[in-house]
């Protein structure tokens, strides 16, 4: 692929297939598009009454954008849509150039920006699987010297068909790799149980601000940018919660509408972190007008890992109330408020962010910090509220117990004795537990009121 190469993006509308809205849907891949750096020339909406098995689109379809590429010389089409192999190549002869669905661009992305070695093998192992029907393309990405994974470059029909058995392969030594990396993030990830903090696990939408968020609370210097997918690998750090607990914040890669199977089962151990979290925070760009539909992507993804609306650790975080006009974001800041929705003083097209998680919601801006306080302060809230109180005894000279307890802990009372110290503190269960591990051998008469 070169920088700047010419590309025309095309969205399919199907007649008799409810497909929300298809403008904000072509505005999204051209989006997609231009974060692989691609100038895009032309955009459009095709209507489809009967998809064409051939080529998805109809004959004098097909016929018009021909003579507009080569008027126009673009060297890349875009199709929005999941194309078959046998479409993609009928395409690529008609039009006398590259052409590549959702999928393979998705995946394009994903294989320039992963940045760790796990979502390197992740990524590629995506883009074998989806490779492995197209026997169109040739055999560059594994000696390829830049980001990627060829499927927009290469010497179009001139190339070698790839061998089935090679990507097979292939696809078995990533596998036994990435057990080894998982291998390693599974023990990391039973040390932070054992001996740190609960941890809080940042979902949403691609573009919803989710790395503004993180660098808001924790200070960091993550890539943030009003781009789709600017986040593939994982970021962790710390956060300081009012009262002064301390939590782990996880930052994860965006969701997206029709995400490839391929991607969902590849970063499922990217995703184990949200499976796992303390609490999950859904960052939502509220001010855009597919705000509802980009909510159901995700619940979608989280769906799958296990993760309902109903989940109790589930918190909407509602992003970019600086860019709603004042009187919505005054609104909006209300309804978070209330945990409540009155429809009456809704701006007609907010009327869609109604949020069906149990686990509360806040509206918030990344960019100017509004709303953070009290984003915060929930947290706070919701950990502290799974806490329980226990009667623990501990010796005097266990001053690392006892200060690991005020760290992760509220103390409600402590009395010395002769023989030791008699401590009530609240706790959450996986604390306790995390307590346990750490401090239980040398512990005696710890037990739990319920």
């Amino acid at each position: 692929m070169s920088r700047g190469e010419r590309a025309l993006v095309l969205k399919p509308a199907f007649k008799f297939v409810p497909s929300g809205n298809p403008e904000a849907a072509l505005a999204e891949a051209v989006g997609l598009a231009q974060a692989i750096d691609l100038k895009t020339v032309a955009a459009a909406i095709l209507n489809i009454a009967k998809p064409v098995p051939a080529t998805l689109f109809g004959k004098g379809q097909v016929e018009e954008w021909a003579n507009r590429i080569t008027a126009e010389k673009i060297a890349l089409a875009v199709v929005d849509h999941a194309l078959s192999p046998v479409q993609q190549r009928n395409l690529e002869q008609a039009w006398k150039c590259k052409v590549i669905d959702r999928t393979g661009l998705i995946l394009e992305i994903f294989g320039e920006r992963a940045r760790t070695r796990e979502g390197q093998l992740q990524v590629e192992l995506a883009a074998l699987d989806y490779q492995k029907s197209r026997l169109v393309r040739s055999w560059t990405h594994l000696e390829r010297q830049r980001g990627g994974f060829g499927f927009l470059g290469g010497p179009g029909e001139s190339q070698l068909e790839m061998d089935r058995r090679l990507i097979d392969e292939r696809m078995v030594k990533l596998k036994d790799e990435l057990k080894k990396v998982r291998r390693t993030r599974s023990l990391q990830r039973e040390a932070r149980q054992r001996a740190e903090h609960p941890t809080v696990a940042l979902v949403g939408y691609t573009n919803a601000g989710k790395s503004s968020l993180f660098n808001r609370l924790t200070g960091a210097d993550v890539l943030a940018k009003n781009m789709l997918f600017a986040t593939l690998d994982p970021s962790m750090r710390g956060i300081k919660l009012p009262g002064g607990r301390e939590a782990i914040l996880s930052d994860t890669v965006g969701f997206i509408s029709d995400l490839p199977t391929h991607l969902i089962e590849a970063f499922r151990a990217t995703l184990e972190e949200v499976q796992l979290a303390d609490l999950i925070l859904h960052v939502r760009d509220i001010t855009h007008p597919e705000t509802r539909v980009q909510k159901a992507a995700v619940m979608a993804v989280l769906s799958e890992l296990g993760i309902d609306a109903d989940d109790e650790r589930l918190i909407e975080v509602l992003n970019k109330i600086d860019l709603a006009p004042s009187t919505e974001r005054r609104n909006l800041r209300d309804f978070a408020a209330r945990a409540s929705w009155d429809a009456a003083h809704v701006p007609k097209n907010l009327k869609d962010v109604r949020t069906e998680a149990s686990g509360g919601t806040v509206a918030v801006s990344a960019v100017t910090g509004e709303g953070i306080d009290e984003l915060l302060a929930l947290l706070a809230s919701k950990l502290a509220a799974n806490r329980e109180t226990y009667d623990i005894a501990l010796p005097l000279s266990d001053g690392a117990a006892l200060a690991w307890l005020y760290g992760h802990g509220k103390i409600v009372k402590k009395r010395d004795t002769k023989t030791g110290m008699h401590i009530k503190v609240e706790l959450d269960p996986a604390d306790y537990g995390r307590f346990q591990s750490r401090f239980g051998r040398p512990v005696k008469g710890s037990h739990a009121k319920r």
